[in-house]
Parts: structure tokens; C-alpha cells; sequence
């Protein structure tokens, strides 16, 4: 009732859930009746009676808080769902009092404020979505007293400071942390078993260090785009033995280190390094990457030629390896010719782009070509190697 009352009550629309929530009886006694016909659920817990185990809201755009609820005296409450709708205020702290919360969704909705270190408190808790709020500040450090988490969503809120220590979560599969203002490096603050780990959109710096990324030896999903990472992008990227995707986009990467068995066991199927400040030739090295069909260099300061492996990748197939089904490599200072087996790409092939390059016949009619022109020569001159 606690909970209801916190609702504007003009926001509760005829035939939702909480529309039908009548206090005048027990819920647990009239659950799934005219009465409560959604929202909630009960369990026989103690001595044969029921007990409200879960509050999941329908996506009914309530307004409201959950302030109201101040003392949170639902000790048998497994799951609270309020996502997608339109509350706002702060998480109030007492949501510790819900010992035995498992699910905790507060996502799509307008709470502020800091995220209470009391959650650290929710010792049961397994999924935590707190994403698309506006919720400010730093992650506590008490989540790493979250021993049973699996799941982690804080994406598009406002919260800043360092990545939080969370190496002692050793269930925690899924982080999501992007589109926040999360500052300093990627540092080793994850435990091994992540699969999935996204920190897009934030202002992290410095180096990737090699030993950080190969701890994780179950991450198969990868994504800091979009942040001021910068130096060189170690070779334990290439080598890693799980790693499936990896997206290193809009970034300030100058360098690409060589993995020494080439990336020969690598299960990368996609990588994205565009628009950094790559230099040299093409890593001919990514060519041999048994399973990789999606690679993205483009808008970089790549000059040299183009490789032929990455021309016979891209259309001939080959048994046993993965072909070039995206092959971007515009807004780089390619020059020389255009490989041979890529004139014979047509629309509906391999999607292969060259434009805003320095090739030597690159003409708009071949598909690769298509889609730009290629740069002016004083442009090009800049990286063309010196005749001596």
C-alpha cells in the first residue's frame, strides 16, 4: 500500500496493474482476481501462508517515487520491476531492507541522484539494471559485496569517477556501463568471468595493457568505443582465445601490436578500430584470422598498399577460414593499385569500401570504388614514402 501510495495517482491509467490494486483485501489472498489482476505475486513461505515475492510492473508510464515506501517491510520480496515507465527521485537507501531481493529493475525511468551504497547490502541480488536514469556520481565501491551478481546494467545515466572494483564478483557474466562520464584506464577491475563487457561512450585514458585484457579469459564481447584511449592496442586483443568482438572505435590508437603466433587460434568474427590514428601499412596479420568476417579500418592514417590477402579474403573463398563479408578501409592513405580479385566484387558480394583513399585508378563505376572519390594528390603526398 506504502509502495501504491508513492504513484501520482492521475498517472495510474484505467485497466493497468495498479489500477486494479484494492487494499481493502489481502492481495496474497485475491491475487489474479478482479482485485489484483497484475503486478504482483505471492508465495507460501512460512507456516503455509503467502507472502508477496514479486512486484513487476506493467510499462503503464506512471509517474511517482519510490520514496514513499520508506521502510521497504516486504522481507520476502525476490524481484521489484518498475522499468519503463516515469518515476523520478532518489533510490531511497532503504531498499536494503529487501535482504532477499534477486532482480532489482529500475531501468527507463528518471530517478537522480547517487546510486546508495546500500545496494552493496542485497547480498542475493543477481541482476541490477539501474540504465537510462539520470543518476549522478560515482559506482559504489560496496558492489564488489555483490558476490552472487550475474548482471550489471548502469548504461546512459550521468555517473562519473573511476571504474569501480568489482573483482570479487565471480558470477558477474554481462557489465554494460556505456554513454556515462566514467574517467581514468581500463584497468584490471573485472573479474575473469565476464563474457560481455561494454564501457562505450565514457572518457577513459591511457593504455590497454596486455595482462588486463588476457585475465579475462572468457570475454567474448568487447566494446570501449568511443572514449580517449591511446597508444598502442596490444596484441593480446588478437591472440585472446574467447574473444569474438571487439570494438575500439573513435579512440586515439596509433599502434597495433602483432600477436607472435599471428592471431592463428583467435575467434575474433568482427573488429572495429576506425577513426583512430593508426599509421604504417595495413596489419597483413588480421588477413589470417581464421574466423574474423567483419573488419572496419577506416578513417585512420594507414598508408601502403593494400595487402593481397586481404583481396583474396574478401572474394575467394577459401575452406576452413572465414571470408571478408565487410571490408572498410576508406578515409585512410592507401595507394598503388586496386587488387586484382576486388574488381570482380559486385553489389550483393562482400561489402567492400576504398573510397577517400590514395589508389591509382579507383574509378566510381568499380564497385569497391563506389560511394566517394579518392583524395587529392597534395593531400597524399603527406604519406607517400620518399623516392630516394
Amino acid at each position: 500500500m506504502d509502495f501504491k501510495n508513492g504513484f501520482d495517482p492521475i498517472s495510474i491509467p484505467p485497466g493497468s496493474c495498479l489500477s486494479s490494486w484494492d487494499f481493502a483485501v489481502d492481495p496474497c489472498d485475491y491475487i489474479f482476481s478482479d482485485r489484483f489482476t497484475c503486478g504482483i505475486r505471492c508465495d507460501v513461505i512460512v507456516y503455509g501462508s503467502s507472502r508477496v515475492t514479486e512486484i513487476s510492473l506493467d510499462q503503464a508510464g506512471y509517474n511517482g517515487s519510490l520514496s514513499h515506501s520508506s521502510a521497504w517491510n516486504l522481507p520476502y520480496l525476490d524481484v521489484l520491476d518498475v522499468s519503463f515507465n516515469s518515476l523520478s527521485g532518489d533510490i531511497p537507501v532503504s531498499v536494503s531492507n529487501l535482504t532477499r531481493l534477486r532482480r532489482f529493475s529500475l531501468s527507463r525511468n528518471s530517478f537522480t541522484g547517487s546510486i546508495p551504497g546500500s545496494i552493496g547490502l542485497l547480498l542475493y541480488l543477481q541482476e541490477l539494471f539501474l540504465d537510462n536514469n539520470r543518476l549522478t556520481g560515482s559506482i559504489p565501491p560496496s558492489f564488489n559485496a555483490l558476490v552472487r551478481l550475474k548482471r550489471l546494467e548502469l548504461q546512459n545515466n550521468n555517473l562519473s569517477g573511476e571504474l569501480p572494483n568489482l573483482s570479487q564478483l565471480g558470477n558477474l557474466y554481462f557489465v554494460d556501463l556505456s554513454d556515462n562520464s566514467i574517467s581514468g584506464r581500463f584497468a584490471a577491475v573485472f573479474p575473469r568471468s565476464v563474457i560481455e563487457l561494454s564501457i562505450r561512450n565514457n572518457y577513459l585514458t591511457g593504455r590497454i595493457a596486455g595482462n588486463t585484457v588476457s585475465e579475462l579469459r572468457y570475454l567474448q564481447v568487447l566494446d570501449l568505443s568511443h572514449n580517449e584511449l591511446s597508444g598502442r592496442a596490444p596484441a593480446a586483443l588478437f591472440r585472446h582465445r574467447s574473444l569474438q568482438q571487439l570494438t575500439l572505435s573513435h579512440n586515439n590508437f596509433s599502434l597495433l601490436q602483432i600477436p607472435e603466433d599471428r592471431g592463428v587460434l583467435s575467434k575474433l568474427i568482427a573488429i572495429d578500430l576506425s577513426y583512430n590514428k593508426l599509421r604504417g601499412s595495413l596489419p597483413e596479420f588480421m588477413a589470417s584470422l581464421p574466423m574474423l568476417s567483419a573488419l572496419s579500418l577506416e578513417h585512420n592514417k594507414f598508408s601502403g598498399t593494400i595487402p593481397t590477402q586481404y583481396a583474396t579474403k574478401a572474394a575467394i573463398p577459401k575452406a576452413g577460414t572465414a571470408s571478408f563479408e565487410r571490408l572498410l578501409l576508406g578515409g585512410n592513405y592507401l595507394f598503388g593499385p586496386v587488387p586484382g580479385p576486388l574488381w570482380r566484387l559486385k553489389p550483393g558480394s562482400s561489402n567492400v569500401s576504398l573510397v577517400d583513399n590514395c589508389l591509382y585508378r579507383c574509378p566510381e563505376e568499380v564497385y569497391v570504388c563506389q560511394g566517394g572519390i579518392q583524395k587529392s594528390p597534395v593531400d597524399c603526398n603527406k604519406f607517400r614514402p620518399m623516392i630516394p
